[in-house]
């Protein structure tokens, strides 16, 4: 008959982690708000007068008690006007126009990752790597265009305060992957060598022509049009005679 032992043996802990993960965030980082002599309530901020009339045009879609709708829309003009970021007097101007109390247009600045709460550079790259964009070589777009730039990290901004980089999840374009957003436009099809001509245009002040870099068309495949290739049928036709 078989004895088990009274007491196992206890095994020692592994010497390091099978697994990696990235660096944790403090998240005051995310959520909280410290003044700084460059983001601090002390520094004005309003609509120039071609924003004002946009953002009043905004607010008009909604009915009165229902502006704070607006939040988003004028959040988003107000850090265009205020170079790419939304500073805390940003925020507070939009609650003054839309009548509401700050801390609700600080919920929301703070919960979408599209509100930018430090200065960026004149180009936000913002590189996906998620799933379908990895497997078609992101990492590679990630680390080239990092390296391009002087060794910077994701989350960084150059010297020259040209260029910001991040780390994004999908944005959308999975089928031309893998991508990359400059600001408001789309690079797809991307390799390490168009990577490289896309930063130089930006860094020399061009502005490379949007979309897939291979040549391609919008999504279409390598063989062509496979689909959709017959003249599309007009109104009432193959239909029974009383509803042509």
């Amino acid at each position: 008959m078989l004895r088990l032992p009274r007491r196992l043996p206890r095994l020692s802990p592994p010497s390091s982690r099978l697994i990696s993960s990235t660096a944790p965030k403090r998240s005051d980082a995310l959520f909280i708000h410290r003044d700084t002599p460059y983001n601090n309530p002390e520094i004005a901020f309003k609509f120039d007068a071609q924003n004002l009339k946009r953002a009043q045009e905004i607010i008009s879609h909604y009915p009165p008690q229902y502006k704070k709708a607006a939040t988003i829309p004028l959040l988003d003009l107000g850090q265009r006007q205020n170079k790419g970021w939304t500073s805390i007097s940003v925020m507070n101007y939009v609650a003054e126009l839309l009548e509401m109390p700050p801390m609700r247009v600080y919920e929301v600045a703070t919960f979408y990752t599209m509100f930018n709460r430090e200065p960026i550079g004149t180009n936000f790259v913002q590189v996906c790597t998620t799933t379908p964009c990895m497997l078609r070589g992101s990492t590679d777009i990630l680390n080239t265009t990092c390296a391009h730039l002087g060794g910077l990290k994701p989350g960084e901004t150059t010297k020259d305060g040209k260029f910001t980089v991040i780390e994004v999840e999908c944005q959308g374009a999975c089928s031309n992957a893998p991508m990359m957003a400059v600001n408001d436009d789309f690079y797809e099809d991307l390799t390490p060598e168009t990577t490289k001509k896309i930063l130089d245009a930006f860094a020399k002040g061009e502005k490379p022509k949007p979309g897939p870099q291979s040549g391609r068309k919008t999504s279409e495949n390598s063989a062509g049009l496979t689909a959709l290739t017959t003249k599309p049928y007009g109104p009432g036709e193959f239909c029974q005679p009383e509803f042509q």
